[in-house]
């Protein structure tokens, strides 16, 4: 890659950084019920609207990529956003902080759809997969730092700004605006416009086989992400007798395997073909998904839910890539389908509390097996270069 095209790439990977902010509904939402004394059910709907705007945003954010540019709809996605992170900033009522995270669910749904396809004006080729997946890279440390900032501001990181706990927002809401001077001064030369530009076509490219292909992978990807981090708590409390707050351990345990799984992954796609880098990668899956039905001791299932981690971190990147190689023609119309897939993270946690409630947690397990044996069998679909 060129020095030019490295100078390009740092405003992009901001803007990756700034796509994790909305990780950062699931610490908030704690707070929010804590300070306002709601019901989970009612705290619980926080994190629901993120996938609900994923469901109803993709596919007009490809076409609206279409009319104005990716740039310019990356652009879109953080002021978006910075309206999202601003709102707390006065005040921390119910109403106020659905609109709050509904803003922010509808700003990452922009994002995730236009960021990832912006990066293939600037890399290409060989480049793109390893590019993407250490953006993920990136994303995850704006994800691990949420819960650190709201801790700091919760137990009087900054007490003259009054914020507690939403200094979080107003260091964020920086960052994103630093983000959006970054990518405005950014010159990106952008392809021209998909061939496919309405719902009709954009839905119509689910009848090219391996475009279903890797929507269903996407879906059964972050259905094993949901999946874990709902069922690897309770599996540490059922099999090993822990309470809640050590088995919560478990969730820290995936995503730090997870986020060395992106930075191991990005200089591996380097080196290998991506599809042998995902085959390795739903072994691993497999294995530890299979220790997590038979194996009881603590520290055996950590281990598998670290493997777990692993093995998830470069699924999402190296499956996007494909699609849009496979159709570069209609990238915007591609990656608005892939995030459309996301719709698995409500998808298969109902799925799994059914199979749990039938046969116990190693029920869950099972539907996430299902799900790792598919992707097995895409990467049998996946091209060898």
């Amino acid at each position: 890659m060129s020095n030019n095209h490295k100078l390009l790439l740092l405003p992009v990977l901001l803007c990756f950084f700034t796509m994790g902010f909305v990780d950062l509904v699931g610490i908030a939402a704690n707070y929010v019920q804590k300070d306002l004394g709601l019901t989970d059910a009612e705290a619980n709907l926080f994190p629901s609207l993120v996938f609900f705007w994923f469901l109803l945003f993709s596919v007009p954010t490809g076409i609206l990529m279409n009319r104005i540019g990716r740039k310019r709809t990356v652009l879109l996605s953080l002021v978006v956003t910075l309206v999202s992170l601003l709102l707390p900033l006065f005040g921390e009522s119910y109403e106020l902080m659905l609109t709050a995270f509904s803003l922010l669910g509808i700003g990452n749904a922009l994002m995730q759809t236009s960021l990832n396809p912006l990066v293939s004006n600037v890399v290409s080729g060989e480049a793109l997969t390893p590019t993407l997946t250490f953006g993920q890279f990136v994303k995850a440390i704006a994800s691990f730092v949420a819960p650190l900032l709201a801790a700091w501001g919760a137990t009087g990181g900054l007490p003259i700004l009054g914020l507690d706990w939403r200094i979080l927002f107003a260091v964020y809401g920086l960052v994103a605006v630093g983000a959006v001077f970054a990518l405005s001064a950014t010159p990106i030369h952008e392809q021209e416009a998909d061939e496919a530009c309405g719902f009709a076509s954009t839905l119509g490219l689910l009848r090219e086989p391996f475009v279903l292909l890797a929507f269903c992978g996407i879906l059964c990807h972050v259905g094993i992400d949901v999946g874990t981090n709902t069922t690897a708590p309770r599996l540490l409390m059922e099999y090993a007798g822990l309470g809640l707050e050590t088995a919560g351990y478990a969730t820290s345990v995936y995503f730090v395997c997870r986020t060395l799984g992106c930075l191991l992954g990005s200089g591996l796609l380097q080196r290998f073909q991506p599809r042998s880098v995902f085959g390795v990668s739903c072994v691993l899956m497999l294995v530890a998904l299979g220790g997590l039905i038979v194996l009881r001791s603590e520290m055996a299932l950590y281990a598998c839910i670290g493997l777990i981690g692993l093995g998830n971190s470069n699924i999402f990147p190296i499956i996007f890539a494909q699609a849009l190689q496979h159709s570069p023609r209609q990238a915007n119309a591609v990656s608005a389908l892939m995030i459309m897939g996301l719709i698995g993270g409500t998808v298969f946690p109902l799925l799994m509390g059914a199979a749990s409630d039938a046969v116990g947690q190693q029920g869950a397990v099972a539907v996430m097996v299902v799900a790792a044996l598919y992707l097995c069998f895409l990467q049998s679909r996946m091209k060898r270069n």
